[in-house]
């Protein structure tokens, strides 16, 4: 609940004064219209909220969102009870405490996000005052009062950081409301937890509620280390097959899309979770040891050679090396190349159904891709290939996970649906029909890998 986004700016001079104003303002009629509340207990949930705050992260959609909410829906709720707004603000005050802005003396940043934190707890702890005293006793109609309190308390403070961001930045107060309220969805699992984290404070003290939030926020935080090694991955992921692209455009998309199929046949045929992860890593990075074949190679129009077949051959082994000096794709190595050899092929590779996932995925975007040895084929025409070497070529199960997932989809590639520039973007027009139309087989075949 804090303007950390907002840069160093002048313009914040206005807010920060209008906020500090009101700040003072509430802290004053609160101490004069109210009891004093238990500074111990301000202090517990003060600092509970700062630290919380000092260790928000952003979630990939790009929205911040901090486990501080819920702390301070938890001390609405207890100084709403209690009778003592004025500790929920205090809770705000301190909780504006962000480090980084401190140790730079950023005063402007501070007021307004202690200006915007006490506006919207004094509105959230008003509004939880105006229901029925019954309705704070009991936990069902508690959590109830509390989330609408809550929503309350972040629209104020959504509104109250929009306008000091459009004053600072000089955008129109409506498109910066815009990028924060999509937020809102993240604040009732808080809203709820903070909710019963207050209950809990005022049925059992301070000590049970340290003891219950600190795995919490421990547990978040191992969360967000997580997430940013896996948008690192993410990342660099994207790099390679920007790098493989930038290298042959004529198959851009191509990893993408057997990533696409590779995911539909591991659907199909029972992969879950991690396993489906580690499957889409390895089909988008199947081809990334083509970086060391030449582009002439690549996008040969006629039949290669004998030598010219064994050189684009050594991008299986580049692609495995390549893979396993990279940490995080270390793992998949095994599984981005491989080919089917038989009915006793899964027991030699300890059931590693994901490399023929793959295997099938690669030959059929390349049978409905338009290359430079041949024009895209029908898709009953790849479909016919795909069982015609099943067995040999392909694994059985794969060849019907594919189809089976596709006709379930209602998809369609190959010629007739195929982008009308993919097929003329060639220099020289690919031919109806050539080597290598079921994108893998042996040298000795009509079929050359590419």
């Amino acid at each position: 609940m804090e303007t950390k986004a907002v840069e160093r700016s002048p313009g914040l001079i206005w807010p920060a004064l209008f906020f500090g104003a009101a700040v003072l303002s509430l802290v004053v009629g609160f101490a004069v219209a109210t009891p004093m509340p238990d500074l111990w207990t301000v202090l517990a949930f003060g600092v509970l909220f700062a630290f919380a705050e000092n260790i928000d992260f952003e979630i990939p959609s790009g929205a911040g969102q901090s486990a501080g909410f819920m702390i301070v829906v938890a001390s609405m709720v207890v100084f709403a009870i209690e009778g003592t707004p004025l500790g929920a603000v205090l809770v705000g005050l301190i909780g504006s405490l962000f480090i980084p802005h401190v140790l730079d003396r950023d005063w402007r940043k501070l007021l307004c996000n202690a200006g915007a934190n006490a506006l919207a707890i004094a509105v959230g702890t008003a509004v939880l005052l105006a229901f029925p005293e019954s309705w704070l006793e009991g936990v069902p109609l508690l959590l109830v009062s509390a989330t609408l309190a809550a929503v309350v308390a972040f629209m104020v403070n959504a509104t109250c950081i929009g306008l000091s961001i459009a004053i600072a930045q000089h955008r129109p107060p409506r498109d910066v409301l815009l990028t924060l309220l999509p937020g809102q969805w993240l604040i009732y699992p808080f809203a709820v937890l903070g909710a019963g984290l207050g209950w809990l404070e005022l049925h059992a003290g301070p000590i049970p509620l340290v003891l219950t939030i600190t795995p919490i926020l421990v547990g978040r935080q191992a969360f967000v280390s997580y997430m940013r090694a896996h948008e690192a991955d993410e990342a660099a992921l994207t790099t390679l097959v920007q790098a493989l692209e930038a290298k042959d455009s004529y198959t851009a998309g191509h990893a993408e899309r057997v990533a696409a199929y590779a995911r539909f046949m591991g659907e199909h045929l029972g992969l879950r979770g991690r396993a489906l992860e580690q499957l889409r890593r390895a089909a988008l990075m199947h081809d990334i040891g083509k970086l060391i074949v030449p582009n002439q190679l690549l996008n040969k129009p006629g039949r290669l050679t004998a030598e010219e077949y064994e050189r684009v051959r050594l991008h299986e082994d580049v692609t495995v090396e390549l893979l396993g000096r990279i940490t995080f794709l270390a793992p998949v190595a095994p599984i981005a190349i491989g080919v089917y050899a038989g009915p006793d092929e899964d027991e030699r590779t300890h059931g590693m159904i994901e490399r023929h996932i793959v295997a099938v995925a690669d030959a059929y975007d390349a049978m409905t891709s338009t290359r430079a040895y041949r024009r895209a084929l029908p898709q009953d025409v790849a479909f016919m290939e795909l069982r015609a070497n099943a067995g040999t070529q392909f694994h059985p199960a794969c060849v019907e996970a594919l189809i089976a997932a596709l006709e379930r989809r209602d998809l369609h590639h190959g010629a007739g649906y195929e982008a009308p520039e993919r097929a003329a973007e060639w220099a020289v027009p690919p031919p109806d029909t050539g080597p290598g139309s079921a994108g893998l087989g042996d040298f000795a075949a009509d079929t050359h890998p590419r």
